[in-house]
């Protein structure tokens, strides 16, 4: 029987209802602490409490710690199961993914309804993470997101729905597998991850949504807040209204890195269009173009990226190779 270790961080997973307001918070045990017997039967559990934190509330720092524990336990378990908040939960799986170095499994889920709910799916998502846990073939996988009998990659998968138990999608790539009743299904693995390990999180990246009519104002109030990084998520494959070309000009003559996505969930950004904020023209500008990434992660990425190096050249190389 293997061995798995669950680190809970709070979210809807460790919540419950109170059935007089509706209202749904935090408690003071962990409603999942009582179902041991039933987890038992797949393996051998241990758990460990580090946050007990709504998701809004998980910042990247809360994330690296998460990191260097997952880091120190992981020698002696043959894999990781990680409860979280849903909202912020891609971001956090995302973050593990880029620094952590291990093949062993390491799984994020979460839950959508909280325990005492009416079709709560928080001990069955937690089941089935623990079921793809003890799979041989999620070794190698990256970190992955197991909910609603589904398996997903952190880099593609993305919370779609406010409330629907099935939120959790990977938009234009689908999981990556499948789980039943008796069996883990992979059908396809991951090809490659590009793995930083950090021991500090100390820069400050904004992300910014483009929208019709959008011109200098919030670039320059970015300017003047003096970030490290900024994230854009663009129009279409990556285009702009021409009021942000001389702001994000500057910002790029200030050496701070300027990452496009696109605000769209499917397709790649790419300098198509040659018109006054066209992505020709952002990428002549200097303007760094991140393949398949949305703007939360590529964020996380960007987080991650700057405390290795400001370099452009490699900045620009990390994020056009995804």
């Amino acid at each position: 029987m293997k061995n798995i270790l669950i680190i809970h961080t709070g979210g809807t997973i460790s919540m419950l209802e109170d059935k007089e307001t509706g209202e749904v918070n935090t408690t003071d045990i962990h409603p999942l602490s009582a179902v041991g017997d039933q987890l038992g039967d797949y393996a051998s559990i241990d758990e460990e409490l580090i946050f007990g934190l709504p998701s809004p509330q998980i910042t990247p720092v809360h994330m690296l710690e998460l990191a260097k524990k997952i880091n120190a336990f992981i020698p002696n378990y043959d894999g990781i199961v990680v409860t979280h908040g849903t909202d912020t939960l891609e971001e956090t799986a995302y973050f593990l993914d880029i620094v952590l170095e291990t093949d062993k499994p390491v799984i994020v889920t979460g839950a959508m309804r909280s325990s005492n709910e009416i079709g709560s799916d928080a001990l069955y998502n937690l089941i089935s993470s623990i079921r793809v846990a003890i799979d041989d073939d999620a070794e190698g996988q990256g970190v992955l997101v197991v909910m609603n009998d589904e398996i997903h990659a952190a880099k593609n998968v993305t919370k779609t729905s406010t409330s629907n138990v099935a939120t959790f999608q990977s938009p234009q790539f689908g999981p990556i597998g499948l789980i039943t009743k008796d069996s883990i299904l992979f059908h396809r693995r991951i090809r490659t991850r590009q793995v930083q390990p950090v021991q500090h999180i100390s820069k400050n990246v904004f992300l910014l949504k483009a929208f019709a009519g959008m011109d200098e104002q919030l670039l320059q109030a970015i300017q003047q807040a003096k970030p490290d990084g900024l994230v854009i998520e663009g129009l279409g494959q990556g285009n702009l209204p021409k009021d942000t070309i001389k702001p994000i000009q500057q910002l790029i003559e200030d050496n701070i890195p300027v990452i496009l996505v696109s605000r769209c969930y499917q397709g790649v950004v790419q300098p198509t269009y040659g018109y006054d904020g066209g992505g020709k023209q952002l990428k002549q500008l200097g303007v760094i173009f991140a393949r398949g990434l949305s703007g939360p992660k590529a964020r996380i990425r960007l987080l991650i990226a700057l405390e290795k190096t400001t370099n452009y050249n490699n900045l620009k190389e990390l994020f056009e190779t995804l």
